[in-house]
């Protein structure tokens, strides 16, 4: 009974992990078939400075100090009229970056940039709190986005503000780059991901004429657009996904443009990375909640709706990779490979849920920037080992989008032009160390038992699991340590129950102005 048990389990779970993988395939099916269209979108109206809409650029900022001047450069850089471009910060910081901003929008001005700096004193709503904030006293039609640590190009506005002639063009969402893409082999597996999200999920969408969303930054809206589908909510930790669905589902249509560039800083360490990542899972299982009734009875297509299904449910893949890891040792032992029809039966699947699909799918991403595919299947063990190590830490986040709504919106700290000055501090690893042992006992049994297809993907297993929990328990031990010094940090706390900063910088004492002054 127990043996039949673990045998249904498990193959419902590679069956859930199949199904996941079986959908990238089909993403990047949809890329081939509907690389005419993906290709016409760079087919974008020429306006001739008359004809030029009034833009605001809307930065963001929470304690960035190590890159809010960089940002505050690259947009004042911007080949727009000056009499039609509006920058606005809208800085919610606790720490020096007040003073430093402040002081850098007063040289712009000096400079005859139309640029205004908006301090609310306090987070309500966080990020999208602070973007509800700033709509309402913007003076562009249109707005576009930048999170603190990208730094748009020159042309960045004039090469998709085209698009807008269109009215029912609500989004225009540009490809992110990676400024530290080679710094370690961490930054290139995930600029590996997020080219697999932009060069195939965004472009697979968009082509097929499917729902796809703003990546919260490097994109541009209507702003009638964002009032007309409810504005900026804050009912979940990611705002961008939520407004995109209600916006599509109000009628809008969106663009992606592939060929506009906007470079931005990846996390150089584990912990970064997983309280980003964190805050995108849960935020992700938020809006489903919120949203999945509404699309699944809306007008839409019935792929738009199957889509929209996979697009906000991805997360669920991680509990079942560690229901996988859990249960991996015991049908490697209960389950004997004496003969080939069981070695097809429990290792081929394995296999191929987790290699096949993922290769094709991040092969593509490296071939639609002119990278070669080989850096793909060089990066893809790596790769499959981080997701399989950050699983736990995801599965957490997937409970908690199911259990509550909202929450704190820990911001991923920038590195800039001081590392160090913002740290993560999570807790210590302990699931993740206990599953590497588990792992590498399936290691050992695959390898007693004869499952040598099982083989490889147990060691990836175990060294995603010791990977990840070796370099968390370093950098937390490290920083524990560096709490008792007089180092001045700014410490961005992942755990969700916990305040996001902990010994923060004495706020300055100048005076400050607030979005009521301004508005009035």
């Amino acid at each position: 009974m127990l043996s039949m048990l673990l045998c249904v389990l498990y193959f419902g779970v590679l069956l859930g992990l199949s199904a996941y993988g079986l959908h990238r395939l089909h993403l990047v099916i949809l890329c081939r078939v509907h690389r005419a269209k993906i290709a016409r979108a760079q087919d974008v109206p020429a306006l001739s400075d008359g004809d030029l809409p009034r833009v605001t650029v809307q930065l963001p900022l929470f304690n960035e100090s190590t890159v809010a001047a960089r940002l505050l450069d690259a947009v004042a850089r911007m080949d727009y009229p000056a009499d039609r471009l509006e920058i606005q910060v809208l800085d919610d910081s606790t720490d020096e970056t007040q003073g430093l901003v402040r002081a850098h929008v007063e040289r712009l001005r000096a400079r005859g940039i139309d640029a205004v700096y908006l301090h609310r004193t306090d987070r309500v709503g966080y990020k999208a709190g602070a973007l509800d904030a700033g709509l309402k006293v913007a003076k562009g039609e249109l707005v576009a986005i930048f999170d603190a640590d990208f730094i748009p190009q020159p042309g960045f506005v004039r090469s998709i503000v085209g698009h807008f002639k269109d009215p029912t063009i609500g989004m225009v969402q540009t490809r992110w780059g990676h400024l530290n893409r080679d710094v370690s082999i961490l930054t290139q597996v995930q600029a590996l991901m997020l080219d697999g999200h932009h060069l195939v999920e965004n472009r697979a969408r968009f082509g097929a004429g499917l729902l796809f969303n703003f990546s919260g930054t490097g994109g541009m809206w209507r702003k009638d657009a964002i009032l007309k589908a409810g504005g900026w909510q804050h009912d979940t930790l990611t705002e961008d996904l939520d407004l995109s669905y209600r916006a599509q589902l109000a009628g809008y249509r969106f663009i992606y443009r592939e060929d506009v560039v906007s470079p931005a800083e990846l996390p150089e360490d584990i912990s970064a990375l997983r309280a980003q990542q964190y805050r995108w899972g849960k935020g992700t299982v938020q809006t489903a909640r919120k949203l999945m009734a509404t699309v699944l009875g809306a007008k839409l297509s019935r792929a738009q709706r199957i889509e929209a299904f996979f697009h906000l449910t991805p997360h669920f893949a991680y509990p079942l990779l560690v229901l996988l890891s859990v249960l991996l040792l015991p049908a490697l032992v209960l389950f004997p490979a004496a003969d080939t029809l069981t070695m097809v039966a429990i290792d081929l699947p394995l296999c191929t849920a987790t290699t096949g699909s993922l290769a094709a799918f991040y092969m593509l991403a490296e071939t639609a920037q002119g990278r070669s595919r080989w850096g793909a299947i060089v990066r893809l063990p790596m790769l499959i080992a981080l997701g399989t190590g950050l699983a736990p830490h995801l599965s957490k986040a997937v409970f908690e989008g199911l259990r509550s709504m909202s929450g704190e919106f820990v911001r991923t700290p920038k590195q800039g032009d001081n590392k160090g000055r913002y740290r993560v501090r999570t807790d210590l690893p302990l699931t993740e160390a206990v599953l590497a042992v588990l792992s590498c006992g399936a290691v050992v049994a695959s390898v007693q038992t004869g499952h040598y297809f099982a083989t490889p993907f147990a060691v990836l297993f175990a060294v995603g699991y010791l990977y990840v929990a070796a370099m968390v328990a370093r950098e937390q031990i490290a920083r524990r340590r560096e709490a008792t010094s007089s180092a001045p940090a700014v410490w961005s706390d992942a755990r969700p129950s916990d305040a996001s900063v902990v010994g923060a910088w004495p706020r300055p004492a100048t005076k400050e102005r607030s979005l009521g002054d301004l508005a009035a």
